[in-house]
């Protein structure tokens, strides 16, 4: 009796080297950023939680769900040009991530999520994603998404407009660099987009 075997493509490794950083705060959605752990190591990425940790080691946040903790090590703050250069994506999620990082204790100076945002979109080999209410970030820097087509929640349409951007109707919009989606039910796509903009880009894409 002859036994046939399935040879199963391995397809593991293809981000091998890469770093993925997420940005953090409070009111994450557990299973979106478990997703994104899970889905971006399959590939070999290495995945970094940033988050602004206002002068200590570490920060524990809360999801928005099942109230779960994650602890949050990576500091937003030391991200200057040369840093980012060393990541291949930035991923804002879904929840009220955004809109806690975009607090600032001096309503004169944006917030240090804000500046980094800015620094990351004068990296054209840095691929910018957007969750859901991930775009609520940018609000005070609408210049960086003015005239680019994206996509998000229903309740953000009035603000992505207002900012200058051009809402579509889709599940996920890529611009170049830009990478949105609607709701966090399609963070798979986000993942799986990101995914496809690397290995397309090879090794000339960090």
């Amino acid at each position: 009796m002859t036994t046939q075997t399935t040879e199963v493509p391995d397809i593991t490794g293809r981000l091998q080297g890469r770093r993925i950083g997420i940005l953090m705060e409070s009111d994450y959605v557990e299973t979106e950023i478990a997703y994104y752990q899970k889905r971006f190591a399959e590939e070999g990425a290495q995945v970094e939680l940033l988050t602004r940790l206002w002068g200590n080691d570490s920060l524990t946040f809360t999801g928005h769900e099942q109230r779960a903790p994650i602890e949050v090590t990576g500091d937003l703050e030391t991200l200057d040009y040369d840093e980012l250069s060393r990541f291949s994506a930035l991923i804002v999620p879904s929840g009220m991530v955004s809109d806690r990082l975009r607090y600032t204790d001096n309503v004169e100076r944006p917030a240090p999520a804000v500046e980094v945002m800015r620094r990351a979109f004068r990296l054209p080999n840095l691929i910018k994603a957007f969750s859901c209410h991930g775009l609520l970030l940018l609000s005070a820097v609408p210049e960086l998404v003015r005239d680019r087509p994206v996509t998000c929640h229903n309740n953000l349409v009035g603000d992505v407009r207002n900012m200058g951007a051009v809402y579509t109707g889709r599940d996920v919009v890529v611009d170049g660099d830009l990478v949105t989606s609607r709701t966090v039910e399609e963070c798979h796509l986000l993942a799986r987009t990101v995914i496809e903009l690397l290995v397309a880009r090879g090794n000339g894409g960090r």
